[in-house]
């Protein structure tokens, strides 16, 4: 029997068990290309409270996303668009952890 790498096993387990649509993840669409995402609410509580006011009647909107870098692309640069489920957002952050891209999006939204 063939030893995997640590590094192997961690692939298999994004591609199996958190990227994949009948585990973790659900298909979404990013820059009109559907693929599977990992969309964490929890997360961006902890991080800072989901609206933030700016001004009467508008708030930021604030999404924490994971995908899989060879879905994605390249690494989305701060201040990148991104059009998620028909909706644009601003890229605030983006980290490649091991092949997984960690991205955090606001919007400017109305109540």
């Amino acid at each position: 029997m063939v030893r995997k790498s640590f590094k192997e096993v961690m692939k298999d387990d994004v591609n199996n068990t958190f990227m994949n649509v009948d585990e973790f993840a659900d298909m979404h669409t990013v820059d009109e290309k559907e693929i599977p995402v990992l969309v964490d609410d929890n997360e961006i509580i902890e991080r800072e409270k989901k609206m933030k006011s700016n001004m009467d009647g508008v708030y930021v909107k604030q999404k924490l996303i994971y995908v899989k870098a060879d879905d994605f692309g390249s690494l989305p640069a701060i201040g990148r668009q991104i059009v998620f489920d028909g909706k644009r957002y601003m890229v605030t952050d983006s980290t490649d952890e091991g092949g997984v891209y960690t991205i955090t999006m606001e919007a400017n939204r109305t109540k």
